[in-house]
């Protein structure tokens, strides 16, 4: 009888599992087909390729979500990380010589990174990852975000008129909670956390939490 109840608690547990990796799924597709109805292509084999791939990608990322790796709550309707949001952004602790120390040392490609992103008066921090390290040049370049010198300041043209800035971050725990989770701020404070890219998702699957505990 023991053996039975054991066994019945098992095929539960995988029904529920299963259920919950069909509503991420759900959700994953739902945001990204949204995406690509917005986004701008060049061309159609591009929009093609991005399609064609999703279905790997979804499945991938909801099996990560899956697999609680993390310090943070997984939200299954949504897909998405949860964790208490500060009532300020955590980029305002910014120290530049903190983030030289951090950055001037040896890294790998590949490597998960956050960007403070400023933009009309609203404020989060997102994922990215390094693709370039030039140490003579004390600079590196982010996947999407491009270069950044190794205290964090943006080499872009940012101008005062320029609608978006970037600040390169040393990772900590609460930047990195911030940006898993999608947290942002206005003038007045919190406002609605923004939904992760299925890229910045797939990034946050490779943090090292250890390092942050």
């Amino acid at each position: 009888m023991q053996q039975f109840d054991k066994r019945q608690v098992n095929i539960f547990s995988d029904d529920l599992r299963q259920l919950h990796f069909a509503e991420l799924c759900n959700a994953l597709y739902e945001r990204e087909l949204n995406h690509l109805s917005q986004a701008k292509f060049s061309n159609i084999s591009l929009l093609q390729r991005q399609i064609g791939g999703l279905k790997h990608h979804i499945k991938r990322a909801a099996y990560n979500l899956l697999q609680d790796h993390t310090l943070l709550e997984l939200d299954i309707h949504n897909a998405s990380w949860q964790a208490k949001q500060g009532a300020k952004c955590p980029a305002k602790l910014l120290d530049f010589d903190k983030t030289l120390a951090w950055y001037h040392r040896p890294l790998e490609l590949g490597v998960c990174a956050a960007v403070h992103v400023s933009e009309l008066g609203t404020q989060h921090i997102e994922l990215d990852s390094i693709d370039r390290i030039d140490l003579d040049a004390a600079k590196l370049h982010l996947n999407k975000f491009g270069w950044f010198s190794l205290d964090g300041q943006s080499l872009a043209n940012q101008t005062e008129a320029k609608a978006v800035k970037t600040q390169l971050l040393k990772p900590t725990k609460g930047i990195f909670i911030a940006a898993c989770c999608g947290h942002s701020w206005n003038h007045k404070g919190r406002t609605q956390p923004r939904l992760l890219s299925l890229r910045e998702l797939m990034l946050s699957f490779s943090i090292n939490w250890q390092t942050f505990r």
